[in-house]
């Protein structure tokens, strides 16, 4: 009987280690560590989607994430959402943002994003989309962007209330 518990043990541990190195797939670039790459599902139509995900700088030097580009869309920009006097505001990041070291940018609904304009076929979720990232000292570092539902707020759901994001919006003016 012990034998057994411990057989069961072991492949309920070895499920779950594995079940946690499919989902979180870590990607390093020179000193920078990405990871929690993601997206959401877009509607028929949408020509714009936000991606997010997690840059860790484990070295002694800033670098820079400055624009993207990916197969799916006809451009990629680093952009930023901010409040202003109770108005939340978007706007690109001409120079990108600075990745300091020792320091973890989250880039998330709300705030850092990249935009994908001119998307060439709806995302699915359950789907992956690769994109490359250009950052000034790591250079380009592919990306597969994990597609989760349409109001997801983290990667693996979250919250479907969309607030903080734009990726349903059609017919958003360009800023």
């Amino acid at each position: 009987m012990k034998m057994l518990s411990r057989i069961l043990a072991l492949a309920a541990l070895s499920a779950v280690l594995a079940s946690a190195s499919a989902r979180a797939e870590d990607i390093k670039a020179g000193d920078l560590v990405i990871t929690q790459a993601w997206t959401r599902a877009t509607p028929n139509g949408a020509k714009i989607g936000g991606a997010y995900l997690t840059i860790e700088n484990k070295g002694a030097t800033p670098d820079r994430l400055i624009s993207g580009s990916a197969d799916v869309a006809g451009k990629v920009e680093v952009h930023e959402m901010s409040m202003d006097n109770g108005v939340m505001k978007m706007r690109a990041l001409d120079k990108g943002v600075t990745i300091e070291p020792g320091k973890t940018v989250k880039l998330a609904p709300g705030g850092y994003h990249l935009m994908m304009f001119d998307l060439k076929n709806p995302l699915k979720q359950g789907d992956k989309v690769p994109v490359t990232l250009e950052f000034e000292k790591a250079g380009k570092v592919s990306v597969s962007l994990d597609v989760q539902a349409v109001g997801a707020q983290a990667p693996g759901g979250g919250d479907h209330s969309g607030h903080g994001d734009h990726s349903g919006h059609m017919d958003m003016k360009k800023m």
